[in-house]
């Protein structure tokens, strides 16, 4: 097994380098799932830069290993299932597989139509079960590919309670041993292992089966002067007392019973958004200026009606 980053430090500068800003315990748990060879559970709130990890450390392997690393992402839905999430089998493929060589065995030597005995039907079919059960019908999804991938390799399983807890049981195998079982082909084993990040906003619990296959981070909002760095780094015209008060409005608003707090990604939108109206300074946040782009921040009505009222905006 080998390790990527050499020491916590390490991961600090890499995920900067890919224009993510961790903190010490997200550089730290990256830094262990990395030297241990365990899978990343990551929670916490919509927007906390989860997805992005996954995708910092992608481009952390790339610059680490001189190769392209490949971000292998399944993202978890309701009803998504093994034919999905692992492999299946190209049906039509192997119907016309079938076909052909049926009407193969049935013509013989001088091309006239001869019927087939049952035992050449049997040993026929035999041999076409082995022919049509091969990598050549097998159509790889993102648990397998991450699996059989010979590059430097991400596996992201996204939003994974969003699925049902079936898809947990396809995913024990792979996150305990690093391989993966299909029936008529035997045990595909990782020719070296992916990164693996699994992320969740805990809209249902997660089995203590998974959970203790992996290391555990939760990822909040971050404190102001992190998400300030963050703002600087995302959008670099903005003023720097702008951007100051851009993330005081912005942590003010996540105290407020919202029905969905503003993310990180949608204070990095608002700062654009600010730039593009020309805004040079905090002087520029007038009620009007607030009123009229809390949508950028604010998803639903009724919380912009709610944080128009609390911070004194309304007309």
């Amino acid at each position: 097994m080998t390790s990527h980053f050499t020491s916590v430090d390490d991961v600090l500068t890499r995920l900067a380098d890919a224009g993510y800003l961790a903190s010490d315990a997200i550089a730290t748990t990256v830094f262990l799932a990395d030297a241990l060879g365990k899978p990343l559970l990551v929670e916490g709130p919509a927007g906390v830069g989860k997805t992005e990890l996954a995708k910092a450390v992608t481009s952390a392997l790339t610059a680490t290993t001189g190769e392209d690393a490949d971000l292998v992402r399944l993202q978890c839905y309701e009803g998504i299932d093994e034919a999905r999430a692992l492999y299946e089998w190209n049906h039509a493929k192997q119907l016309l597989r079938i076909t052909a060589n049926t009407a193969l065995a049935q013509t013989n030597a001088t091309g006239t139509t001869a019927q087939a005995t049952d035992d050449e039907v049997a040993h026929d079919w035999q041999a076409l079960a082995t022919d049509i059960f091969t990598d050549e019908f097998l159509l790889t999804r993102p648990l397998l590919r991450a699996i059989r991938n010979e590059q430097p390799t991400v596996l992201l399983v996204d939003e994974l309670d969003k699925a049902d807890v079936e898809v947990e049981g396809l995913l024990l195998e792979v996150l305990s041993d690093f391989q993966v079982t299909v029936p008529e082909l035997g045990t595909l084993a990782a020719t070296q292992r992916p990164f693996v990040v699994l992320t969740s906003n805990a809209a249902r619990d997660l089995s203590e089966a998974l959970r203790r296959r992996c290391l555990f981070l939760h990822i909040d909002y971050p404190s102001a002067e992190l998400e300030q760095r963050i703002v600087a780094l995302k959008v670099p015209g903005l003023d720097a007392a702008l951007a100051e008060s851009v993330v005081r409005l912005v942590q003010r608003l996540r105290e407020m019973p919202l029905r969905k707090a503003p993310s990180i990604a949608e204070t990095v939108d608002w700062a654009r958004t600010l730039v593009a109206l020309g805004a040079d300074s905090s002087d520029d946040l007038d009620p009007t200026v607030l009123r009229a782009n809390l949508g950028v921040l604010l998803k639903h009505q009724d919380d912009i009606e709610r944080a128009s009222t609390l911070l004194k905006l309304n007309a």
